[in-house]
């Protein structure tokens, strides 16, 4: 199934949100919870499965919701389609600060792999599935586990990234990275997990005790903030044993 052709506009600087252009019986697929806004002639259905394979039975879409629990994902996908006779738009939006990612699928290979909680929305016609990484290594030490998400078309996705996104083209080079800054990567590119360095830099470096190796011709996708980070830092920095909050009191002085 070819793709729906979507128009798209990228609103804002590092609290983004993508504005989608429908014609009319056009259909953008969208997880669960990121819509922001619709005009008017927007109908949306909430389906499981995403919709690329139209003669797909109930067992296959059963098979899909199935796999999307298996990684902790919704069982269904948002499907907002333009009714009317004229163009009308359609809004989504990360659910942390960051930015958003236009993926032209047809340009980069018609497949890309990344972080199962990458996805945003994509036009329909996208197949949205997930794969298992097949080295051992990944699945225990990736931070991903064995389980990324791959979409396949020849349309436009989006993918989201906490803080800024770092673009690399590499061609036939290989690239090494923090483990939570990997976003995505396409399909011809190789991907693996090694051990950062000696037994000191693993416990005294403060990098982690592994590293993704990504190695190959394509694109690769990186954030600099990853929620999990910034999860960790909000965390650290709350008042600890339950009492009322201090203040940021520190050198100065409470007040």
């Amino acid at each position: 199934m070819r793709s729906h052709e979507i128009d798209y506009q990228i609103i804002g600087a590092e609290m983004q949100l993508v504005e989608i252009t429908l014609d009319p019986g056009e259909t953008v697929v969208a997880e669960a919870g990121s819509m922001t806004y619709m005009e008017q002639d927007i109908r949306f259905d909430t389906r499981m499965g995403d919709g690329s394979d139209p003669d797909q039975g109930i067992m296959g879409k059963l098979f899909s919701a199935g796999k999307r629990v298996f990684t902790g994902e919704s069982i269904f996908t948002t499907h907002f389609s333009n009714d009317g006779n004229a163009r009308r738009r359609v809004g989504f939006a990360a659910p942390y600060p960051g930015n958003i990612v236009p993926l032209d699928l047809a340009k980069v290979g018609q497949r890309i792999v990344c972080q199962k909680d990458a996805f945003l929305c994509a036009a329909l016609g996208t197949k949205i599935d997930i794969t298992f990484n097949r080295r051992i290594g990944a699945g225990l030490f990736g931070g991903e586990g064995f389980i990324l998400q791959t979409l396949e078309g020849d349309g436009m996705a989006f993918i989201q990234a906490g803080g800024s996104v770092i673009e690399k083209t590499l061609n036939g080079e290989t690239l090494r990275a923090d483990t939570g800054c990997l976003v995505g990567f396409s399909g011809d590119i190789d991907y693996k997990i090694e051990r950062a360095g000696g037994l000191k830099s693993m416990i005294f470096g403060g990098e982690g005790l592994f590293l993704a190796t990504l190695s190959g011709t394509g694109k690769v996708w990186l954030q600099s903030l990853p929620f999990s980070r910034m999860a960790d830092r909000i965390i650290a920095a709350a008042p600890q044993g339950g009492g009322k909050n201090q203040g940021e009191s520190g050198l100065i002085g409470s007040s």
